[in-house]
């Protein structure tokens, strides 16, 4: 038994043969608990997972980026006390030989509690997200790896229904679209997608026209990811616990809502919250997380309308699984369990996408909350 991660950051770059094999980063949180950073090395061809240790010592790591390059790792520090210097982006280089990280510098995030970061397809500026005081910025990214201070910042403003969770903005997420030239940004405490126009050469957000699309109010927009065909966006609510399907215009940027469908099951009476979301490969199947119902929801995509319809729900074998990682061969499903300190790892059917334990659970790192992988080299 391998031990758990609480920023359960598996750095996932594709790419390389089947064969190859993986360095998997785990970030664990909080102090004095965690070292920070862990390392495995993976093998998709086997399954098998070695823990290497810790491969870097930094506060609070709660997100994990990785430069196009495969040479940078980049660190969300989500620091506990807001205000305090902690609220930074780190930079580490990526030792090809070992996978070791060497620390390069840091940044701060411009707000408090960066908890999403996202490097741009130029590879010369990363995109933050702060939940804690609901704002965005863009970071230079040199060619050493090296992050400068922001060339962009926007505070949101603003509150949703929630008189607890919603009493202003929580930027939760920001991703680029596939052509580099918007920035999308789920706000839970705005019930909001936001849009912003992207200048890569400039480093610069401009809210876009229209500037954002509502979700369903006290539904507390989370994570967002493209579908591979660059046409479609889901988003997984965390308050609301429902997985939402837009469609969108690249030529405009624009949004809209298609479909809602839970992430829980019929029968389920309980408390939960959604987590994350990702899609396979191949675009036919969708996965979120739930935290409090413990498991992994398993949708089919539509060929033609990439609607969602559910096949299974999946225990992940502990509490709270706060972000998965589907590694670069599409095989296997990386669980990070924060609640439980501990990593399980799912295998995938290749036809159905449906989820299988394969009996590995890595223990080694505490309370993991996020997962990426960096093929070894």
């Amino acid at each position: 038994m391998m031990k758990s991660w609480i920023c359960a950051a598996a750095l996932l770059v594709v790419g390389g043969a089947q064969a190859a094999e993986y360095w998997v980063y785990v970030g664990a949180m909080p102090r004095p608990v965690s070292k920070g950073i862990y390392q495995y090395r993976f093998d998709p061809g086997s399954g098998k997972v070695t823990p290497l240790g810790v491969a870097a010592v930094t506060v609070d790591p709660a997100f994990f980026a990785v430069h196009p390059n495969r040479r940078v790792l980049f660190v969300a520090n989500e620091y506990e006390n807001p205000g305090e210097a902690g609220n930074t982006i780190s930079s580490f280089a990526i030792d090809a030989a070992t996978g070791k990280l060497t620390f390069l510098n840091k940044i701060s995030a411009k707000g408090d509690g960066p908890c999403y970061i996202a490097v741009d397809k130029t590879g010369k500026n990363l995109l933050l997200a702060n939940f804690g005081s609901g704002s965005v910025a863009v970071l230079p990214i040199a060619a050493d790896g090296r992050l400068g201070e922001a060339t962009a910042f926007i505070q949101h403003a603003g509150s949703s229904v929630n008189p607890v969770r919603q009493k202003g903005p929580h930027a939760h997420c920001i991703i680029l679209s596939p052509d580099n030239r918007f920035a999308l940004v789920s706000d839970l405490g705005l019930d909001k997608v936001l849009v912003y126009r992207f200048d890569a050469a400039k480093g610069t957000l401009a809210p876009n026209d229209p500037p954002f699309t509502k979700v369903a109010p006290g539904a507390g927009s989370r994570h967002l990811v493209f579908h591979p065909n660059g046409k479609i966006v889901y988003c997984i609510s965390e308050m609301g616990s429902s997985m939402i399907t837009f469609e969108y215009a690249a030529g405009g940027g624009t949004l809209k809502e298609i479909q809602t469908v839970s992430t829980l099951p019929a029968e389920f009476k309980g408390t939960s919250t959604g987590a994350e979301v990702q899609v396979n490969r191949a675009g036919t199947v969708l996965y979120g997380s739930n935290r409090g119902h413990d498991s992994i929801a398993v949708f089919s995509i539509d060929p033609h309308q990439f609607t969602l319809t559910p096949v299974e729900h999946v225990p992940t074998q502990g509490r709270t699984p706060r972000y998965f990682g589907i590694d670069p061969t599409g095989k296997y499903v990386f669980v990070a369990n924060q609640g439980s300190n501990n990593v399980v790892v799912l295998a995938v059917d290749a036809k159905s996408g449906k989820l299988t334990p394969t009996g590995t659970v890595l223990t080694d790192a505490p309370a993991p909350v996020c997962v990426e992988f960096v093929e070894r080299r």
